[in-house]
């Protein structure tokens, strides 16, 4: 974070910005924090009367992991305003990051409500993680300003943001998101085709399949899948993805080495890898093999997990 909190920080119009968080849960308080370290102020909007006695704390927590990156002072909690309606949480702002339920008519309805008071150029960005960005905005007013940029949780500490455009949306409206996210430090990718879990989360759920295959099938215990992941190919993860890490693989012949050489065996794998059922009883092995390994770090709780977590990518 540079210069975080200082006020100087811009967006594609200039100036710091009115963000409008669309609901107030784990992601949105999250992204409040982000842009809260960024100088920027933000507007939830929750039907719940008390939100702000869960959404401030989570706020709170996150600006923590964001202080030990850079000094930031205490949370600007003057720069934080709780709505009971979208229409006036949205009344002034400069952006929308919305991060509502992931049922379709939930959101259309939501940004229905929003553009009854957001000027025709604000940008409506979505956190969904699975639903395609011309179906949320088939019954805009203006579905040029709709795209998708989906984190990664928590937002405020994994760079990671996908953006996707749908149907409408026009090239303009991409440009100004991702200079935007990027002026928060955010690592953007482009999706160039509208698919069921975009980029990262097709990724993560090839892996977690076979995760739950080989569970499932007895291969390992559910705890012994998590350290060879965190333990192994986690690690070279966290620096490279697969390309680049099977480029080095490939030795002095590089990529195409790789490939040559060891691809048919890469292929070969593929046909092994199995397609488990979601049943009852997979879900019982798992949730049993999740428990003995909690077990076995001692039973910590979900605070303290994600407290793990997040000190860990701090």
């Amino acid at each position: 974070i540079s210069s975080a909190g200082s006020g100087t920080e811009t967006h594609p119009r200039g100036g710091m910005m009115q963000i409008a968080i669309l609901g107030s849960g784990l992601i949105g308080s999250s992204w409040a924090a982000l842009f809260l370290a960024h100088g920027h102020s933000v507007a939830f909007a929750d039907p719940r009367h008390d939100a702000h006695n869960e959404a401030l704390p989570a706020v709170e927590a996150a600006w923590k992991g964001l202080q030990a990156l850079c000094p930031l002072g205490a949370l600007p909690k003057e720069r934080i305003r709780f709505h009971l309606t979208i229409g006036a949480a949205c009344e002034n702002a400069d952006f929308v990051q919305e991060c509502g339920p992931d049922r379709l008519h939930i959101k259309q309805a939501m940004l229905a409500e929003a553009e009854s008071t957001l000027a025709p150029h604000v940008i409506i960005a979505s956190s969904t993680s699975s639903l395609m960005p011309s179906d949320i905005q088939m019954e805009m007013k203006h579905p040029e300003r709709l795209l998708v940029a989906h984190p990664m949780n928590p937002p405020h500490l994994v760079p990671l943001v996908e953006l996707v455009c749908g149907s409408k949306t026009t090239p303009e409206t991409l440009d100004q998101a991702k200079s935007f996210y990027e002026t928060l430090g955010r690592v953007t990718v482009v999706a160039r085709k509208e698919v069921p879990g975009h980029i990262a989360n097709r990724l993560t759920s090839a892996l977690y399949r076979e995760a739950v295959h080989m569970a499932a099938e007895g291969i390992a215990s559910v705890e012994d899948i998590d350290k060879a992941i965190a333990w192994g190919p986690g690690l070279r993860w966290a620096l490279m993805g697969p390309h680049l890490i099977y480029h080095l693989g490939g030795g002095a012949g590089g990529y195409r080495g790789y490939l040559e050489h060891l691809g048919p065996t890469q292929a070969n794998r593929w046909k092994a890898l199995g397609e488990p059922r979601m049943d009852k009883a997979t879900i019982e092995a798992l949730i049993s093999g999740l428990q003995i390994e909690l077990e076995n770090l001692g039973n910590p709780s979900r605070n303290e997990l994600e407290k793990a977590r997040d000190d860990g990518l701090v």
